[in-house]
């Protein structure tokens, strides 16, 4: 027999396997001596008092008639995935490797249809190696960095699962896929799973070898350069490889567009094509970077050292989550990384961008957090440094804002290095960042001194306060000011922002039929994921990959 049992237990009796064992029997009273076992089925930190609490959903075993003499208690049920050896003659084209387009190469496989995937990045291993050119030479590689490759932005930033998009697909067969492919089994449990950086790149090779062994095919190094429409529909693709430049034409009525939110030439191919694209609203801001410990105390609610590592025995690096609408617009934290890095994120030389990260066990000195102010259509109406206002550029418009931000933290910190280089693009370079003190920034006054950072090239004081747009840089003071009361600590000048958080989400979208997913004007292009504007995260990107793929099976009958 089973039973369902929920407690909530201080951090040290949750870790206390033989604790947890007598708070259960008590709470079973008579049925005590039928106790078999339990198995976690949730787990979750409620931080709200001063009296941190693990919340714990449990099934309880208990022996009659369920478990017979030696027989262990049930661990978390992993269920198998059927991948059947794809069809030749049933293929579809998915262009993008990251989590919409090898999850979506998944669903295709459980039905039999082949997938070609065709991605301008690299294999994930290999990426490592641009990606520390990246961050210790300054050097931009525009087809392989931290948004460009195998597994997606997603892959090198982080691995953060949590996701509120519950209604538009089925989240726990994408977290039980990770499983499958390598993640731990924790993930199927915590309120707010994470992977991490350190072991998401395993996941991703077991992935591929899925697919490479049911028939799939991937093309690294390769970039879509044309779309072949005929009548409204597709026909097909043709291809650049990277290496050699030789063209190569794919015939397929069906495409999945799973490209990412970087893919500026993407929209650029659209727009030639007269296939419709759609600007949108977006966000923007900064980086914020603390102490893990002043974190975990404010979080913790410690008085002093002592008492946050005694809770930290206990309890992971804290994280935080804000939000404040500030003169109509939403100023919130994104992509909270404790125990974190800051990374260089840009994808083409003269931009700076920034993103944070966390490996699996969240140890890392310092907790950073993207804190970005939405932005609406209407608040492009500002000037550029030509004249023109943002608006004027249609459909670009947001995009443009976007650059404009990258390339203003590029001339405020990576190109006032002491030496500027040459990249072999031809290209000055510097991944140095724009920064100021948190209190600082909130006050107006530039810092003549900046403390200790995770960002790797390093950060170079500059009046961000002055330098970003008038619409973000007055709105993230006053919220800054009311996150300082809502976590007493926050707002001081032992934490200090980078400049620019840009890449939240896409300042375009490629509209879509709501029923079928297929572009509004063309048949058999499927647009999804976060570069489509559908999508805010790894299992969301995932969600909608699937689901187009569905469509694409049910389409196949």
């Amino acid at each position: 027999m089973r039973q369902e049992m929920n407690l909530s237990l201080a951090p040290q009796q949750a870790n206390d396997e033989e604790a947890l064992r007598k708070i259960i029997l008590k709470k079973l009273s008579k049925h005590a001596k039928d106790f078999s076992g339990y198995k976690i089925v949730r787990r979750s930190i409620d931080a709200r008092s001063s009296y941190v609490r693990i919340n714990l959903k449990l099934e309880i075993f208990l022996s009659a008639g369920l478990l017979t003499e030696g027989e262990e208690i049930p661990t978390q049920k992993i269920p198998s995935f059927y991948f059947h050896e794809s069809s030749s003659s049933k293929s579809v084209v998915i262009v993008g490797a990251g989590p919409a387009g090898l999850f979506a190469a998944l669903r295709l496989l459980e039905a039999g249809i082949r997938p070609i995937i065709i991605e301008r990045g690299k294999k994930v291993r290999e990426r490592r190696r641009d990606i520390a050119a990246l961050s210790k030479k300054h050097i931009v590689n525009p087809d392989s960095n931290y948004c460009f490759g195998e597994g997606g932005a997603g892959t090198y930033s982080d691995g953060k699962l949590y996701t509120r998009s519950t209604k538009r697909g089925d989240v726990e067969k994408i977290l039980q896929q990770l499983v499958y492919h390598g993640a731990g089994e924790e993930i199927l449990i915590d309120a707010h799973p994470h992977i991490g950086t350190n072991k998401l790149p395993r996941i991703i090779e077991n992935i591929r070898e899925t697919i490479l062994n049911h028939g799939g095919e991937f093309h690294f190094e390769t970039r879509l350069k044309e779309i072949l429409p005929e009548e409204n529909k597709v026909k097909g693709i043709i291809t650049q490889a990277m290496t050699d430049g030789k063209e190569k034409e794919f015939t397929t009525e069906n495409i999945i567009l799973a490209t990412g939110h970087s893919a500026r030439d993407i929209f650029e191919l659209l727009h030639r094509k007269n296939i419709l694209i759609e600007a949108k609203p977006f966000a923007m801001g900064v980086r914020v970077e603390h102490p893990q410990e002043l974190i975990d105390s404010i979080q913790y609610h410690c008085r002093n050292k002592t008492e946050v590592s005694e809770r930290r025995k206990f309890l992971p690096a804290a994280s935080y989550s804000l939000v404040q609408q500030v003169n109509g617009r939403g100023v919130y934290s994104f992509c909270m990384c404790p125990g974190g890095i800051i990374a260089p994120c840009a994808t083409s030389p003269g931009e700076i961008v920034v993103n944070g990260w966390s490996p699996s066990k969240r140890n890392n000195p310092f907790a950073n957090s993207g804190i970005v102010v939405g932005i609406e259509l209407e608040d492009l109406s500002r000037k550029d440094s030509s004249g023109k206002s943002f608006s004027s550029q249609g459909k670009f418009a947001g995009l443009q804002y976007q650059i404009s931000m990258e390339q203003m933290a590029f001339e405020a910190g990576g190109r006032n290095l002491h030496k500027v280089a040459k990249d072999s693009y031809g290209e000055s370079f510097g991944q140095t960042a724009p920064a100021q003190r948190l209190a600082d920034f909130v006050t107006g006054k530039f810092s003549s001194t900046l403390p200790e950072t995770s960002y790797e090239p390093g950060i170079k004081s500059a009046p961000l306060h002055e330098l970003l747009p008038k619409e973000i840089s007055s709105r993230l003071q006053e919220a800054f000011l009311v996150f300082g009361k809502k976590m007493h600590g926050y707002l001081t000048n032992e934490a200090v922002i980078h400049g620019v958080e840009s890449r939240t989400s896409s300042p375009i979208r490629v509209p879509r039929d709501k029923e079928t997913l297929e572009h509004t004007q063309v048949k058999g292009l499927y647009p999804v994921g976060e570069g489509a504007g559908y999508a805010g995260g790894i299992v969301s990107a995932a969600i909608d990959g699937q689901n187009a793929a569905e469509q694409i099976v049910q389409k196949f009958g």
